[in-house]
């Protein structure tokens, strides 16, 4: 039971040539800056939604992959050390004129699908451009991480252990995005920014992710039967961790305006189902121990009440919150019930309820960069 912000991955981008504009000075090296704009136009028709590759040929050139978000991350995984590559090597020399014209004439341009100007108008979507290499290798990292998310989500039902293993590796390509690639770009970027290039925006999607890898780890520990304490102290860490990435993304949307809200409101939602779960699991905890019948009943009926009060924009999400409430009514209905015809406990008020623990086990799996080793040289 959880709720997901898609769409993510919604990314567009222009055609982007790098033989056709930086000067090789040997075969090796011009064959390189092929290589890599053939890898990237791979991943321009598969994001831009323009190629013409048939299912079965897709399948068949990743090896037998038939997953489309798979296929993906193996062309992300393929371009990007030969990207990781050329920056290295643009960067040992960016400050030669004829490489700050050629970065110039590179025309990096992506769309946003974190803008609140994302909707698509009459002239068609919104172009961000940074003529800067780094730039597009935030761009294909944030991709990444996004890719990795909805792998981990695709698998979810089927695969515990490995859902919650992508959604910290996403976390960790993210956390490298916020502190290595991404904060540099603040000296180049024009006054409206794209909120995929800030790393503001890239911890929020960070701990956006480690919140979902707990929440799966919480789900494993319902299916092995672990205690109801110790499934509402891990849905606690879930809500905690979300609260600090609403504190970022507060601060970033002073920095980046044109962050959509609707992010705003997955995270606030997210957090309030979680604190909910834990809120059921410390009450089911409670109905387990002699005297606390009434405690027990405090702490759904204020759950309840924070129901009421939550407003959730997607019909998506009212679903999940729907079943999760009728379930807690239930269960109020049932322990008001037993305590009215059998133990008489007095309820207590909201502040004299027993109060939350979080737990919080789970931590980014760290990306690690890999770049291709070939030297490339250029005609400076």
């Amino acid at each position: 039971m959880m709720i997901n912000y898609s769409g993510l991955s919604k990314l567009k981008t222009k055609k982007v040539v790098f033989h056709e504009v930086f000067a090789a000075s040997d075969s090796d090296t011009l064959e390189q800056l092929k290589e890599l704009s053939s890898k990237r136009r791979v991943i321009e028709g598969s994001i831009n939604e323009s190629s013409s590759i048939t299912e079965a040929i897709a399948r068949e050139m990743s090896g037998g992959l038939t997953s489309r978000c798979e296929q993906d991350i193996q062309k992300l995984e393929q371009y990007l050390p030969l990207l990781e590559n050329l920056v290295y090597h643009v960067n040992t020399v960016r400050n030669n004129p004829s490489v700050v014209r050629w970065t110039s004439g590179l025309k990096l341009r992506w769309t946003s699908a974190l803008s609140s100007s994302s909707i698509i108008h009459l002239k068609g979507p919104k172009y961000f451009q940074i003529n800067d290499l780094r730039f597009e290798l935030g761009m294909m990292l944030f991709l990444y991480g996004t890719m990795l998310r909805e792998k981990a989500l695709e698998i979810l039902q089927t695969d515990l252990v490995q859902s919650t293993a992508l959604y910290r590796k996403a976390a960790g390509v993210y956390q490298h995005l916020a502190q290595e690639v991404l904060p540099p770009l603040r000296l180049v970027m024009a006054v409206e920014k794209l909120p995929e290039s800030t790393s503001s925006v890239s911890s929020v999607m960070s701990l956006v992710c480690l919140a979902e890898a707990q929440a799966v780890t919480a789900r494993k520990a319902e299916q092995k039967g672990n205690s109801q304490s110790l499934l509402a102290k891990l849905h606690c860490g879930v809500r905690d961790i979300l609260d600090e990435a609403l504190g970022i993304l507060h601060s970033a949307t002073k920095d980046c305006k044109a962050i959509s809200s609707r992010l705003a409101d997955f995270i606030m939602s997210c957090r309030t189902l979680h604190e909910l779960k834990s809120h059921k699991y410390l009450a089911e905890s409670l109905l387990k121990t002699d005297g606390n019948i009434g405690a027990a009943v405090g702490v759904l009926r204020h759950t309840l009440s924070n129901v009421e009060k939550s407003s959730l924009k997607e019909d998506s999400w009212r679903l999940v919150f729907k079943q999760l409430t009728e379930e807690i009514t239930e269960l109020l209905r049932k322990s008001e019930h037993e305590n009215d015809f059998v133990w008489h406990e007095k309820i207590p008020t909201r502040y004299e309820l027993p109060s939350l623990e979080a737990v919080k086990i789970v931590s980014p799996i760290p990306y690690q960069p890999q770049r291709s080793e070939k030297t490339l040289t250029f005609k400076i």
